[in-house]
């Protein structure tokens, strides 16, 4: 065997070892067993609440195993493939086998980091809220270039975005926006993007050609489905409703169809327009209410909650998580974990994995070794 191909085969052993103690392998196998059974009782749907959590959890589960089984037998066929190559000679062949262990091993690492996603909400879906920074079109423009940044990210992983609220800036960009991404682990992943976001450029709105600094905020929040109990006192929330702007027809410009809830002991502010009546958006404003305040009580369970919160209160010079420098040079720096890149445009587009990796990583403590002893 190749000396390439034997490290990349260790490499890839280890990291599904990894995986199997992280699933606790054999338990996991009798629990999807157990949640198969369950699943396949016609009474289960009395209780369609409690079906569809059931059910959400046996995909999760089901894709974690189908997942490792995969990878095992695709690792399985590459060495074999690249053993065969080396013995007849066929270098075309090699290079195949190569390039679907590099998959693998990619594959691997995206699933050691994905199998840290056990935070009491980590699979469920999210809500993304960002707002500008003081600064005018500059801030808004910036606010705007983020928004499209994580729609960009979450559509590339196969994630369903959809606009909840959005206040344009008067001359670029958005003065605030929320959207609620749909897809597996979505809050896991985007959880460690909540701060302030810092950006250096030369700015297309200054005639002058001068350098600008720009901040703006991300906030992200959890969608909290109905097996998640939270209460609100309906006289601590104040309602009001304006007319929505932006696309719709005639009918979202002549109603107050628009809905803004606060809730006033926490001040936690939440708006929703995406509907076509007033009554839609209350009760899309109320799931996001809901949602809010649950982060909130997550954020006083970690150790982190209090810098978190100071990030969120000033949007502005040392709050900053990330910096997204285009001039003098070109550097995004994540400023908690020290991963940098200088490939912004692609940061920009989307390509945001490595932070949120690392972040991830960071956050819950990298285990590799702690498994490996055990």
């Amino acid at each position: 065997m190749r000396p390439d191909v034997e490290a990349a085969k260790a490499d890839i052993e280890q990291s599904l070892a990894l995986l199997r103690r992280r699933l606790d392998w054999e338990p996991a196998l009798r629990k999807l067993d157990e949640l198969n059974a369950r699943v396949e009782d016609p009474t289960l749907w009395d209780n369609p609440d409690q079906a569809q959590a059931l059910s959400r959890d046996r995909s999760r589960l089901e894709a974690q195993i189908n997942a490792v089984r995969e990878m095992e037998t695709g690792l399985e066929e590459a060495v074999m493939l690249s053993e065969m190559a080396d013995e007849e000679g066929d270098e075309a062949t090699l290079e195949d086998a190569r390039a679907s262990l590099k998959t693998i091993k990619d594959r691997a690492a995206r699933a050691e980091l994905e199998a840290l996603l056990s935070g009491e909400a980590d699979g469920n879906d999210a809500y993304l809220e960002v707002n500008s920074g003081a600064g005018g079109t500059e801030s808004n423009d910036w606010a705007g270039m983020l928004l499209r940044m994580y729609s960009r990210w979450a559509k590339a992983r196969g994630y369903d975005v959809e606009i909840q609220e959005e206040t344009d800036g008067e001359q670029a960009g958005v003065k605030s926006a929320t959207i609620h991404i749909s897809g597996p682990n979505a809050y896991g992943w985007l959880k460690s993007e909540s701060g302030v976001h810092r950006l250096v450029r030369i700015s297309p709105f200054d005639s002058a050609a001068k350098r600008h600094t720009s901040f703006a905020s991300i906030g992200v929040s959890p969608v909290v489905d109905d097996t998640i109990e939270i209460d609100i006192n309906p006289s601590d929330v104040r309602t009001d409703t304006y007319r929505a702007s932006g696309a719709g027809g005639q009918h979202i410009n002549k109603t107050d169809s628009a809905v803004r809830l606060t809730h006033v002991p926490t001040n936690t502010v939440v708006a929703c327009q995406a509907g076509r009546s007033q009554h839609q958006n209350r009760e899309q404003a109320w799931k996001m209410l809901r949602a809010r305040l649950y982060e909130l009580e997550l954020q006083k369970r970690e150790a982190a909650a209090q810098a978190l919160a100071d990030a969120r209160t000033d949007i502005g010079w040392g709050h900053q998580i990330r910096s997204y420098v285009l001039q003098p040079y070109q550097m995004v720096k994540d400023l908690r974990t020290n991963v940098e890149t200088s490939d912004t445009d692609g940061v920009l587009n989307g390509d945001l994995d490595a932070f949120m990796g690392a972040a991830l990583a960071a956050r819950v403590g990298d285990k590799r070794g702690e498994a490996a002893e055990d």
